[in-house]
């Protein structure tokens, strides 16, 4: 072909090629990888396809809707999905294929099917939860114990959002007075930093675990749109992994989302997990309360039962004590009878025995002196002598043996400071004879007392 074309006449000629083959409009399958409005209110959209592994692109193009089609079909899609459209929104557009000179190739979009969108967006959240249930996950974190008392809370937020504030001014606030800790770990909570935002802030509480007693992760009301952020597999791993409860309030009274299905508890709005929070609080309070009445109440029972035993048994001591003094009294009486009749007898063989010398004595001068009167008149004297002195020795040999038996005298002897010790009336003559937490009886010369061995200290 040696004709030669205009780039302009090379591109009616592919325009009107692609009107020719691409006549009508094509229901297309695509996620929407940009969206931007201008200022006339056209709405300008790339729209792409993944691979199945939702990460290389395989095809990509750029579409438009106009301003007097957009406004209708985004009323419309939001209104039928709760959904507004946004980047990573997968879509089925009603298309027809647009060649300019100077854009080039576009698609000019005239409708949106929203009852596909919405099939997608439950398709892709029953696989995360699937893959979660699959994984055995899915209900860790709320196998975890929820503390008695918290109020030491990490909460993961915006610190300008509205949720935030009813919050912490809720906690604040509360009627009991209670006292609750808390550390704000602030992250974007819509739009596409919400996934690595909260997950980072997840692992901020999960190296100081150790000061907090449960997580909170709040937010405001917003779109169905800001939902779905929460829809993420990667955010609902990390809580399911989480070492602490994990509590949500992201504020959606209709629907909730995978997160909110996966976290320890899930409530619809921030000021219902303060609110929570406080009951629990003042629910812990009011048992501590009834557990002090029962307490007393029962500590009234058992003090009154042992003072009823206790009388009881001090009735029946008495007697039994009395009985006890009595046969020990009889036992240390007799026993110091059985002393004195000894010191008697002791006596009596003392005074008998210079007497009994003296006639042997008398005896022996009498045949010694008929045989040798002379010799007898010769030592006479000096016997005398000898005979006062051997007197004298014994009278002082008596008045030590009267001494020593005055001494042994039971009654003086417990004069002196010594007492007699008994075991059931048996007289303890070792420490062999009793043992640790025995009862002993103890006669001193004017009474008795009892008493309670404490430590044996005998000779190992």
């Amino acid at each position: 072909m040696t004709e030669k074309l205009s780039l302009t006449e090379l591109q009616l000629i592919i325009r009107d090629s692609l009107y020719l083959a691409l006549p009508e409009a094509y229901w297309v399958i695509a996620e929407i990888s940009e969206l931007k409005e201008n200022y006339a209110g056209h709405c300008y959209l790339e729209l792409i396809e993944k691979h199945p592994d939702e990460k290389n692109v395989t095809a990509r193009m750029k579409a438009i809707i106009w301003s007097n089609r957009y406004r209708f079909l985004k009323a419309f899609f939001e209104n039928s999905t709760g959904e507004s459209l946004r980047e990573g929104l997968k879509i089925l557009v009603k298309t027809k294929v647009e060649y300019h000179e100077l854009y080039g190739l576009s698609l000019i979009i005239s409708d949106i099917d929203p009852a596909f969108t919405i099939g997608e967006m439950a398709m892709k959240r029953q696989i995360v939860i699937k893959k979660l249930e699959q994984e055995g996950v899915f209900s860790m974190n709320k196998e975890i114990d929820f503390p008695v008392v918290p109020q030491r809370i990490a909460i993961i937020s915006s610190k300008n959002a509205a949720g935030y504030s009813d919050f912490i001014n809720q906690l604040k606030g509360n009627s009991f007075g209670y006292v609750f800790y808390s550390a704000l770990i602030e992250t974007s909570m819509q739009g596409t930093e919400t996934e690595q935002g909260v997950i980072s802030a997840l692992d901020k509480i999960a190296i100081n675990a150790h000061l907090f007693d449960l997580v909170v992760i709040i937010r405001g009301g917003g779109s169905q749109t800001d939902l779905s952020w929460f829809d993420s597999y990667n955010i609902a791993y990390h809580v399911t992994q989480f070492p602490l409860p994990v509590i949500t309030g992201i504020g959606h009274d209709k629907d909730i989302s995978v997160t909110d299905m996966v976290a320890n508890r899930s409530l619809k709005t921030p000021t219902a997990v303060a609110d929570f929070l406080i009951d629990c609080v003042s629910a812990t309070d009011n048992r501590i309360i009834s557990m002090t009445s029962d307490i007393i109440d029962l500590s009234r029972i058992i003090i009154e039962k042992n003072r009823n035993t206790i009388e009881t048994a001090g009735i029946k001591l008495l007697p039994l004590t009395r009985i006890l003094l009595s046969g020990i009294k009889d036992n240390l009486s007799g026993k110091i009878i059985d002393i004195i009749n000894f010191g008697k007898e002791f006596t009596f063989k003392a005074v008998l025995i210079p007497a009994n010398h003296e006639s042997r004595l008398y005896s022996a001068v009498k045949s010694f002196s008929s045989g040798k009167e002379t010799v007898l008149k010769r030592n006479s004297q000096s016997l005398i002598t000898s005979t006062v002195n051997l007197l004298n020795k014994n009278n002082l040999i008596l008045s030590g043996l009267a001494s020593t038996l005055n001494l042994l005298n039971p009654e003086n002897v417990l004069k002196r400071g010594y007492s007699v010790t008994s075991i059931n009336s048996i007289i303890l003559k070792s420490c062999d004879d009793v043992k640790k937490d025995d009862l002993i009886d103890t006669q001193l010369y004017n009474g008795s007392f009892r008493s309670r061995v404490v430590e044996n200290k005998g000779k190992k």
